[in-house]
């Protein structure tokens, strides 16, 4: 009997699958872990990471060695879609307190959106409330 070790992310032990032969495709694996971890593939997919190398398992058809180990994570089904959050800021007049307005902005990152509070926060509190 052969076997792949699996872990989920947010797990501390590795678990195993047997299967014969050498190999297991990605699609076997993924059923036997859903067997085994009593999870509805009309709830979820899963998403399979090499522990070794942190390649990520994307065909259906692929072939995992024996004694592989691998990191698991549950996703919704039709995958993880990553989105870049932006948001436009326009201010013409300066605000009450502050020595720089924001012009005309383009689109900006959460973050950067994030520090530019901050800075008007950290100027209004020199001007108004240290003064």
């Amino acid at each position: 009997m052969s076997c792949v070790h699996y872990k989920f992310s947010s797990k501390l032990n590795y678990d195993t699958v047997t299967f014969d032969g050498l190999h297991i495709s990605l699609c076997d694996l993924k059923k036997q872990i859903m067997g085994r971890e009593r999870l509805k593939a009309t709830d979820c997919d899963l998403q399979i990471t090499n522990a070794q190398t942190q390649e990520e398992y994307t065909d259906e058809t692929v072939l995992i060695p024996k004694n592989s180990s691998v990191i698991v994570r549950r996703i919704p089904i039709g995958g993880v879609k990553t989105a870049s959050k932006s948001y436009v800021i326009s201010r013409t007049e300066p605000q009450s307190g502050t020595s720089k307005s924001i012009e005309d902005a383009s689109s900006i990152s959460l973050a950067q959106l994030t520090k530019v509070y901050i800075l008007h926060i950290g100027n209004y509190l020199c001007h108004n409330v240290l003064l």
